[in-house]
């Protein structure tokens, strides 16, 4: 049986009643922040849908010739849409393109192999390209009785309105504090360790356990140190820029930069000079997060970051700074 969290069991027990009860909708969104669990309850829903012989309690029976074809991967009745490689193999696209909505479509157009439902899941559905998102709006807009097509998305803004609204939004959302430590708790997670992870990770439960569980959280204090030294002039910008984007996680340093810039002007710090360069350099660094992805070179776009760290917030600063990035 799948063991949710609290969170997901919400969603999921609201979404199977309208399954059960025959309101569940041809096409489902489910949105809210990355790393929720939204494809996970969304995959087992599809379970549900494609079960022969459910339990008494609505779960599906794990025994059944469409539960077996799901545990093995194989079940015609349901498809999963995401990125693709690129025709010569070499790496996998950063959109869903026309093709595979196509596809898509063709597969629903036929008469399911079992149970009389067909499920296909489209995640990240925010990476659609302008010509795919055409496509599937038809696809949406002429819906059949027990086919389902269900968008996964943490941007659902990148979405047109027009394909919005021909969905039933299932929406996750960052629990409470308290409901999201005890389920960090319930991961193995130290009390204090969770308590850390979760005020970095603004209350997203998700992000924190990841951080828990990888060199997350070890990368923001490194990430805290360098800003202060930087203030200070201990480090070189040049040099902290190579070490930042050596290892191909410049993106989640930035991420950590402005997230304790935000920290640091949320302390209700009465410099209204200082609130703001804070503000402006949090705006800078996640437009620099975006420039990662195109093709111009990290290293040169985290030196002018750190430039414009040092010399307008540095200016600013003062030791309380300092102390602020080590907290």
């Amino acid at each position: 049986m799948t063991t949710f969290a609290p969170w997901q069991q919400r969603i999921h027990d609201q979404a199977a009643a309208a399954l059960d009860a025959g309101r569940l909708g041809h096409g489902l969104l489910f949105c809210g922040p990355g790393r929720l669990g939204k494809r996970q309850v969304a995959e087992h829903l599809a379970r549900r849908l494609l079960c022969t012989d459910r339990r008494t309690d609505g779960e599906p029976c794990g025994e059944c010739r469409g539960c077996r074809l799901w545990a093995a991967g194989s079940h015609p009745d349901y498809q999963l849409v995401s990125f693709v490689r690129t025709k010569d193999g070499s790496k996998l696209r950063t959109e869903i393109v026309i093709e595979q909505i196509r596809k898509l479509s063709e597969q629903m157009a036929l008469t399911p192999q079992y149970g009389g439902a067909q499920v296909v899941i489209i995640d990240p559905a925010d990476a659609i390209n302008h010509a795919a998102a055409n496509a599937l709006l038809k696809t949406l807009e002429e819906p059949v009785p027990g086919r389902y097509l269900w968008l996964v998305s943490a941007q659902p803004s990148r979405l047109s309105a027009t394909i919005r609204s021909r969905c039933q939004k299932l929406e996750f959302r960052l629990p409470p504090r308290a409901e999201a430590l005890d389920w960090l708790q319930g991961q193995g997670h130290p009390a204090t360790g969770a308590v850390e992870a979760l005020d970095a990770a603004r209350g997203h439960p998700g992000l924190a356990h990841e951080w828990l569980g990888g060199e997350g959280m070890a990368v923001r204090r490194e990430v805290a140190s360098d800003l202060d030294k930087l203030l200070r002039g201990e480090l070189a910008v040049v040099e902290t820029a190579q070490r930042w984007t050596a290892d191909g996680e410049a993106d989640q340093r930035l991420r950590f930069a402005a997230d304790l810039a935000v920290a640091e002007a949320a302390r209700g710090l009465t410099d209204p000079l200082r609130a703001r360069s804070l503000a402006e350099w949090f705006d800078r660094a996640n437009r620099a997060r975006e420039l990662l992805r195109t093709t111009v070179r990290a290293e040169l776009v985290v030196v002018e970051l750190l430039m414009a760290w040092r010399a307008g917030v540095g200016r600013a600063g003062n030791d309380k700074v300092a102390q602020g990035m080590k907290a």
